[in-house]
């Protein structure tokens, strides 16, 4: 997802769709697959919200690619879009609603199912002979449905590791990225270089207002987390993983300078999605993120060679490292939509199709979303690209539950993250106990 932060397009996502909760009952969702007059040529319009050149157009290609398929289908493309216009869009419906979308805010799956806005996509897999099981990995499907309906489907994926520098490594004497947290902290301090009360290197930026640093992110190598019991309630205070997590990270502020110090080195940083980055800049050595990376810093000339690792995992599970969190784009039909059938072809098309997925992944450097696009031999075969389909590829790779909150119980978790690394938690358990108790709370506002 080169050119946008997913976890915050997850945060602007969140506002927009709150008023989603009561339009199940404005929308019409089609239990089947074909509605239209297919008498002549039927034009759809898919509404997305990449901005960036180089990803406008390949969704531009990646259409026309369809429509030569589909000689009898037009599609008007609209990009740009946040999810504020599309669930707006979706509400409404009528002929100038988009009967596609697509977005990028993983966290507003639970709202969209829930709500009813998009269409359950199960009974169109099974009209089309699809098995959706052996054509999507699980890891992917898990994050684009709610209690069973499938509403979304992902659009390409994004899967989490580490970058670091080989240069500094090797400056520092380190022959290898670390595999466990506790070698992790060990590399981190090792390569960290203080300079008056700031640092002239930091070895890793491990607070919650770093980069991709979340807790969701972080909590995939403890994981897979359960944040929800089997009654919808939230289970954080009695998965041991989220308390693990959060201490191993509160340890890791602490040995590396200190919650003030880290903080006022991160306001020197440049932008995430700019040439000043500070992983680009050798500000840091080590830097948790997406796949989108790799090319993001090749293209802003980083003066350094550059490794790509999945990310540490506990002492004591080993056995599992070479996992991670995934996420990715997400691409619905509008439940409303008047050209269900036709929708349904590009929706198919745009997430099942193996030169679609393909090619579309290589164009804007994510990682493809079905089985056979990943072991494509047309996939783009750098070793350090290769590192994160690895990842989207683990089986104990996790990703957040959805939610009818549209994500607002992530929110809560990373602003407890915030009191935690300040040291304004005392008691950690009691803290995610009232913490699981706001989550619940605000998850009940939403039914």
């Amino acid at each position: 997802m080169p050119g946008k932060h997913p976890f915050g397009q997850v945060l602007t996502g969140i506002a927009a769709i709150a008023a989603l909760v009561l339009t199940s009952a404005c929308t019409g969702q089609s239990g089947t697959a074909a509605q239209d007059a297919r008498g002549g040529r039927t034009t759809i319009e898919f509404w997305h919200g990449w901005s960036g050149p180089q990803e406008v157009e390949a969704v531009r290609e990646n259409v026309a690619r369809f429509e030569k398929a589909h000689p009898d289908i037009k599609v008007r493309v609209t990009g740009n879009m946040s999810d504020d216009k599309l669930n707006q869009a979706l509400r409404a419906g009528g002929d100038k609603a988009p009967d596609v979308v697509s977005s990028s805010s993983t966290g507003s799956v639970g709202r969209f199912c829930a709500s009813g806005v998009l269409a359950d996509l199960n009974p169109f897999f099974r009209k089309a002979g699809l098995d959706k099981e052996k054509t999507i990995p699980q890891s992917m499907l898990r994050y684009t449905q709610y209690q069973g309906n499938q509403c979304t489907l992902p659009l390409l994926s994004d899967a989490y590791g580490l970058y670091y520098n080989k240069d500094a490594f090797e400056a520092a004497g380190i022959s290898e990225p670390p595999k466990t947290w506790s070698q992790f902290a060990e590399v981190a301090e090792k390569l960290t270089r203080m300079k008056g009360d700031g640092y002239e290197q930091l070895g890793f930026m491990p607070t919650f207002h770093g980069y991709e640093t979340t807790p969701m992110h972080y909590a995939a190598q403890w994981g897979p987390v359960k944040y929800f019991d089997g009654a919808g309630k939230s289970a954080i205070a009695q998965d041991p993983a989220l308390a693990q997590m959060y201490t191993f990270q509160k340890q890791l502020v602490d040995r590396l300078g200190g919650f003030q110090r880290l903080e006022k080195y991160r306001s020197s940083f440049g932008d995430e999605w700019g040439a000043e980055h500070p992983f680009h800049q050798g500000q840091v050595a080590m830097q948790l993120d997406g796949e989108w990376r790799l090319a993001a810093a090749r293209a802003a000339g980083a003066k350094f060679e550059i490794g790509t690792a999945a990310l540490p995992v506990p002492d004591d599970q080993t056995a599992d490292y070479g996992k991670g969190y995934v996420s990715g784009t997400v691409i619905g039909l509008s439940a409303s939509s008047r050209q269900q059938q036709a929708a349904w072809e590009l929706v198919r098309y745009m997430t099942t199709d193996t030169e679609a997925v393909v090619s579309f992944a290589n164009a804007i450097h994510n990682v493809p979303s079905t089985i056979e696009a990943q072991n494509s031999p047309s996939l783009d075969p750098d070793p350090a690209f290769r590192t994160f389909l690895d990842i989207a590829r683990h089986p104990k790779s996790g990703s957040v539950e959805a939610q009818p909150d549209g994500g607002q119980y992530q929110l809560t978790l990373q602003d407890f993250g915030y009191a935690h690394e300040k040291g304004d938690v005392a008691d950690l358990q009691a803290g995610l106990r009232k913490t699981a108790e706001q989550i619940d709370t605000d998850i009940a506002k939403t039914r």
